[in-house]
């Protein structure tokens, strides 16, 4: 199938409504890219994956995987989209071998050769069941599956969830030798930020069902900021120039888009760095006062 954009995914407009929660996204997977869709529990990150993998139906917008609209209607474009959940959902009975010869009867394009070089560099024992694996195992496991098939794009619901930092090192480093090829793209939700501050190119914030933002991962380290000072300076803080600022046992803070600018308009406070889990925490402390207001 040819593109019809840079984008692997365009994901526009797209609503589903369930009982007490309402989401409405917006978001872009740029060919050669990863996105990262970062929110806590419950902010709409699994809803997004299943709308976009066919397994829950819209109620508005747009949606393009590879450039088609529905997936329900291009059962052969599958193959090109590699899919991870947080929970391993092989027969646990089997060993990788066997794993890997059901796997390539499933996928036309499997390739066995790869899944054997996975296994290896992932260090997965070939006689032990997976019932034995543990817990980062099973995901490096999954992971490994999802690559043989040599999909395009990769869709992956909190990947490295769970995992100790050297797993989730080495589950990182498949992801950006995963993007080398300028044909492949990446969307994979997590809550740990300073995974998505390694490798993500784009971050997508998630709360409430409502993507509050869509920015390049280097924009947001490279240009937003803290703004700090005494609690008596807070009200000197115009309205709209910090985002959710809040009085602290040292003084106030708040999240600032433009650093430099800051420094400018309040050169009697500080302005630090922000890293990405500052930026998410003070969106979401923002995303619930407005919420409480309403």
């Amino acid at each position: 199938m040819e593109y019809t954009s840079d984008n692997l995914l365009e994901v526009k407009g797209l609503v589903k409504n369930y009982p007490g929660f309402r989401l409405e996204m917006d978001l872009t997977v740029p060919r050669g890219s990863i996105m990262g869709l970062v929110g806590a529990n419950g902010a709409g990150k699994s809803t997004t994956m299943r709308l976009i993998l066919g397994l829950a139906r819209p109620e508005g917008g747009t949606l393009q995987v590879l450039g088609c609209p529905d997936l329900n209607k291009a059962p052969a474009l599958r193959e090109e989209i590699g899919v991870v959940f947080d929970e391993c959902s092989f027969p646990e009975s089997l060993t990788p071998p066997q794993l890997g010869s059901v796997l390539g009867r499933l996928h036309p394009q499997w390739d066995p050769f790869l899944w054997k070089d996975l296994l290896e560099r992932l260090e997965l024992p070939n006689k032990k069941a997976i019932n034995k694996f543990s817990r980062g195992m099973k995901m490096k496991l999954s992971i490994a599956a999802a690559l043989s098939h040599r999909p395009r794009l990769l869709l992956m619901d909190e990947p490295t969830g769970g995992l100790d930092p050297m797993v989730r090192g080495e589950v990182l480093d498949l992801f950006q030798d995963f993007i080398q090829d300028e044909d492949h793209g990446i969307l994979f939700s997590s809550h740990i930020t300073s995974d998505l501050e390694k490798v993500a190119d784009y971050i997508t914030f998630v709360d409430k069902g409502q993507a509050l933002l869509v920015e390049e991962k280097d924009t947001l380290v490279e240009v937003y900021g803290v703004l700090k000072g005494p609690v008596a300076g807070m009200d000197r803080v115009a309205p709209g120039d910090a985002i959710g600022l809040t009085a602290t046992p040292h003084g106030f803070e708040g999240l600032v888009r433009d650093k430099a600018e800051a420094a400018k308009r309040y050169p009697d406070f500080v302005v630090d760095r922000a890293n990405l889990e500052e930026i998410i925490l003070f969106l979401t402390r923002e995303s619930r006062e407005r919420s409480n207001k309403k």
